[in-house]
C-alpha cells in the first residue's frame, strides 16, 4: 500500500532509515525503541510506532488512526443543501462590503464562495512553500533544538536567507545536518517559479 507518503528515523542523531511507514518500522532496532525518533518528512512531526506487538501491528494501528491524505472527511448529516456540502458560519464584514457583496450576481454567498476560490487559486504555491517551511522548522525542532545556534537557524529560515540557515546548518551533526537540507531544498522547489 504506497501512499506515497515518507518517515525518516533517527537513532540519536544518527540515520537509522527513510521510506515508507513499513520500511521504518522494520528497521527500528526493538531494544533502543524509546531512543529512536520516527518523523514524518511532509509535517516534520514526530510520529509514535508502538512496536511491542511486531511491525504488522505498529504499521496496522498508525494506518488506523493517521487519515490518509485523499481520504476524504465523511460526510456530516444536516440541514441545507447536502449534494454541495454547505456549511453555514457566520461572517462579519463592514456595511460597505455588504453594499458590495448585494451587487455581485448570485448574491453574497457565491460571490464569497468566488473570491475564497481565487485565493486559493493564487496563493496555493506560497501555501505549500508555508507547509514545507513549517515541517522543516519541526523536524529542526525534534532532531536539533538544542544544537549550537538553533535560535539563528531558525530566524534564517522564516527570513528565507537560504546562505544563513545552511552555514548554521552544516555545523550540526552529518547525518541530521544532510535530512534538514533535503527539506529545505524541498521548501526553496516550492516557492521557486515554475
Amino acid at each position: 500500500m504506497g501512499d506515497g507518503q515518507t518517515f525518516t528515523a533517527f537513532l540519536g542523531h544518527r540515520l537509522l532509515a527513510h521510506g515508507g511507514i513499513e520500511a521504518i518500522a522494520a528497521a527500528l532496532p526493538v531494544d533502543q525503541q524509546g531512543a529512536v525518533l520516527v518523523l514524518d518528512d511532509g509535517t516534520g512531526r514526530p510520529v509514535d510506532l508502538d512496536m511491542r506487538h511486531g511491525v504488522g501491528h505498529a504499521v496496522s494501528e498508525h494506518r488506523n488512526r493517521t487519515p490518509r491524505p485523499d481520504e476524504a472527511a465523511p460526510a456530516r448529516p444536516g440541514r441545507g443543501r447536502p449534494r454541495l456540502g454547505v456549511v453555514a458560519r457566520e461572517v462579519t464584514l463592514l456595511p460597505r462590503h455588504w453594499d458590495w457583496l448585494a451587487t455581485q450576481p448570485g448574491g453574497a454567498s457565491a460571490a464569497i464562495r468566488r473570491l475564497v476560490e481565487e485565493a486559493r487559486r493564487s496563493g496555493a504555491a506560497e501555501d505549500e512553500t508555508r507547509q514545507r517551511q513549517d515541517a522543516l522548522y519541526h523536524a529542526m525542532s525534534a532532531l536539533a533544538g538544542d544544537a549550537p545556534r538553533f535560535e539563528d537557524a531558525a530566524r534564517a529560515l522564516f527570513a528565507r536567507d537560504d546562505a544563513g540557515f545552511d552555514a548554521i546548518v552544516v555545523t550540526w551533526p552529518v547525518d541530521v545536518a544532510a535530512y534538514l537540507a533535503r527539506l529545505a531544498q524541498s521548501a526553496r522547489d516550492a516557492r521557486s517559479p515554475g
